[in-house]
């Protein structure tokens, strides 16, 4: 059962302090944080935990969520104690200039920006405009397209033509530094039409939408491997029910961190993305678990898998 939202934000804020020098201070090291131009190597399964974050607030009063959220991104990064972070657009933001939102990250380790925005929205202007803070943050590694696909058979398009993430990628390669294009794929959207835009992707970012569905994840994963073969691959971890609109139960929350940990030892998987800061201080037994499981597990080392491609 849920803590009382009130309660467990004063908590989650003391804790956020407690936690600060230690996080900024000589052990930050081993955090992956203080972060340097070029990303270090993930050796840790700390190394490989990204959180997914919108704006303070996002979501509120939204897919029956308790309470309302109060925490920036980067203030979620600390409490968690995770140090990559993906910063994804939302109707409500973040609204420019974004080297302000950029600067809160800093002492983190790593940091993909979103350019195909939360529902899969995305304009000229605000890809240009995210494209402008990539050639001036060496902190940002990447960029990610949010709900870039349609429902299979929904008769729409994905956000952009094949021809547009063409040229996404010169773009990217034109900045001087290697710099991935991520994509977010649910687990309805393992598909054969979309296997040419995959091709295009570094990354491909696995998430399963419907809770009772992560019965599946393993199966399910090797058909993203099949669909997917050249690309690097990333495990999406939800701490609510967003299909269902509900608490995701902890039997399902555990076997897919236990089996993205697993993924992560064997080298299957790049990372692990939890999501999102804006869950973290509202009481869910799912983001109190996990940052228990980051403590006991944070440190355990893990194959180095990156490469260029």
């Amino acid at each position: 059962m849920s803590k009382p939202v009130q309660n467990t934000l004063l908590s989650n804020r003391r804790d956020l302090l407690k936690s600060l020098p230690f996080l900024l201070s000589g052990p930050a090291a081993s955090l992956g944080l203080a972060s340097t131009a070029t990303p270090k190597p993930r050796l840790t399964v700390r190394d490989s935990l990204w959180l997914w974050s919108h704006v303070a607030g996002s979501y509120n009063g939204m897919f029956n969520l308790p309470g309302k959220s109060r925490m920036t991104p980067a203030e979620a990064a600390f409490y968690m104690a995770i140090p990559n972070v993906y910063m994804i657009h939302l109707k409500e933001g973040p609204e420019p200039p974004l080297e302000q939102y950029a600067l809160a990250f800093e002492p983190l380790r790593e940091v993909v920006w979103g350019i195909v925005a939360a529902g899969g929205h995305t304009n000229e202007k605000e890809r240009q405009m995210v494209l402008d803070l990539v050639r001036r943050n060496r902190q940002i590694t990447g960029v990610v397209m949010d709900d870039f696909f349609p429902r299979p058979g929904s008769g729409k398009k994905p956000s952009l033509a094949i021809d547009q993430i063409r040229e996404l990628r010169e773009t990217l390669a034109r900045i001087g530094r290697k710099l991935d294009l991520q994509v977010v794929l649910y687990e309805y959207q393992l598909v054969d039409e979309f296997a040419e835009y995959l091709e295009l992707c570094d990354v491909v970012q696995f998430w399963t939408w419907q809770g009772p569905e992560l019965a599946n994840l393993a199966a399910n994963m090797g058909k993203l491997s099949r669909l997917a073969p050249k690309a690097r691959l990333a495990l999406g971890v939800y701490w609510w029910d967003f299909g269902g609109k509900k608490p995701l139960p902890m039997p399902l929350m555990k076997s897919q961190s236990e089996l993205g940990l697993e993924w992560l030892r064997s080298g299957r998987i790049e990372s692990m993305i939890f999501c999102g800061s804006w869950l973290c201080d509202r009481g869910l037994e799912s983001v109190a678990w996990t940052r228990d499981w980051i403590r006991k597990v944070g440190d355990q080392k893990v194959p180095f898998t990156r490469s260029a491609r």
